[in-house]
């Protein structure tokens, strides 16, 4: 009796999951070509400035110890 009251319980839940997503997808829209190029810039930056800050990460972790000694 147990598993059949968890199974339903796990079915509604999946049920109001889909029904969430649904809603969420209902409310999308594509973006416009500004919002496109504004989120690819924003986007771009984010990569470009973790790309260089690695970059000095890795310099200082392989240059620094060499100088130390």
């Amino acid at each position: 009796m147990a598993l059949d009251i968890s199974t339903k319980n796990i079915s509604a839940r999946v049920s109001e999951t889909i029904n969430e997503y649904l809603r969420v997808l209902k409310l999308a829209r594509k973006p416009t070509r500004e919002e496109f190029t504004m989120i690819s810039k924003i986007a771009g930056a984010g990569l470009i400035l973790i790309g260089v800050l690695g970059f000095i990460i890795y310099l200082l972790v392989t240059v620094l110890p060499g100088n130390l000694y």
